[in-house]
């Protein structure tokens, strides 16, 4: 078809208008990629499903090895659900006993791995401001709470009571607000009924995972290993994808710390320290500038004695 110079004119006009106003024919602006999550997990022990006793909390107990395979599953299936909701950098605190019982050779090699002691931070120790959110997995009720298997707040041979700012606390609240504090929210928790929900009544509407529900300090109604795994799982997935809901849990500074002890000897002896008061036969009173100074305080207490050797 021949067209004369007007209508070839108008031709082009019209195709250039078109062009124009179809979106398929501007050239897209290239989205931009998700930004990673980079995510704190802090395990203990207590917590994983099946545990009761101390045969499986120590390595001269007749389940240790087999029951450190389940702790090192759940954290690989929070690991693994971290990554599934868009995390990039995945640091794991080992928090049990010596610090040494997850198997690290199972996790993936982009993961780093805390472990032994004694560390700054302890139960957080390589947390910083830079992470996205805290997770806890196994983990157990305070010593102060009636219910729980194996309860108990950091030592159980040693201590009574934790206390920050006048509230007797979880391990699971001191270690938030250690997080806190860094302005990292703790958005899961696993483990027992009496541990989730002693956590959910600190910490507010976090995700949990129920690995079993306490019928005694040493008994419980235990789900599976690998059904545990799975709750777990789902339970990171569902916390991260929420993770806009959740704030720091922060205390007011300077921060008070009290430590009731099961025997009288040692709050004898630290009130010799002036910046310790003796409150009681059995509790000493510290007062920390931060969370930090706080949890240095605690790791001191629960890890020196005159015998140590390199």
């Amino acid at each position: 078809m021949r067209f004369s110079c007007c209508t070839r004119f108008m031709f082009v006009l019209t195709m250039a208008i078109s062009l124009s106003l179809c979106p398929a024919a501007r050239p897209q602006a290239a989205a931009s990629p998700a930004k990673k999550l980079k995510i704190y997990i802090s395990v203990d022990m207590e917590g994983v499903a099946g545990v009761v006793t101390a045969d499986q909390l120590v390595p001269s107990g007749f389940e240790y090895e087999r029951f450190r395979k389940f702790m090192t599953n759940e954290t690989l299936a929070a690991v693994q659900g971290a990554k599934e909701a868009g995390a990039g950098e995945i640091v794991v605190s080992d928090s049990h006993g010596n610090g040494q019982n997850l198997l690290i050779e199972q996790f993936p090699k982009d993961v780093r791995i805390v472990r032994a002691w004694p560390r700054h931070g302890g139960m957080m120790a390589g947390i910083d401001s830079t992470f996205d959110a805290a997770l806890f997995v196994g983990y157990h009720a305070s010593t102060t709470n009636p219910r729980g298997v194996r309860a108990h707040t950091f030592s159980s041979a040693h201590l009574a009571r934790v206390a920050l700012n006048g509230n007797a606390v979880t391990e699971g609240e001191f270690n938030a607000a250690y997080a806190g504090a860094l302005g990292v929210p703790v958005v899961f928790a696993s483990g027992d009924d009496a541990a989730t929900q002693e956590l959910k009544s600190r910490l507010g509407n976090i995700e949990i995972a129920e690995t079993k529900k306490s019928l005694g300090f040493h008994s419980a109604e235990t789900i599976t290993p690998e059904a545990s795994c799975e709750r777990i799982g789902a339970g990171v997935k569902a916390a991260l994808h929420r993770l806009p809901e959740f704030k720091p849990y922060v205390l007011k500074t300077p921060i008070t710390l009290e430590l009731t002890f099961k025997n009288y000897t040692p709050a004898e002896i630290l009130s010799y320290l002036r910046a310790v008061q003796r409150v009681d036969s059995h509790t000493i009173r510290f007062v920390g500038k931060d969370m930090a100074e706080v949890d240095d305080f605690v790791e001191f207490v629960d890890n020196y004695n005159a015998d140590l050797t390199p």
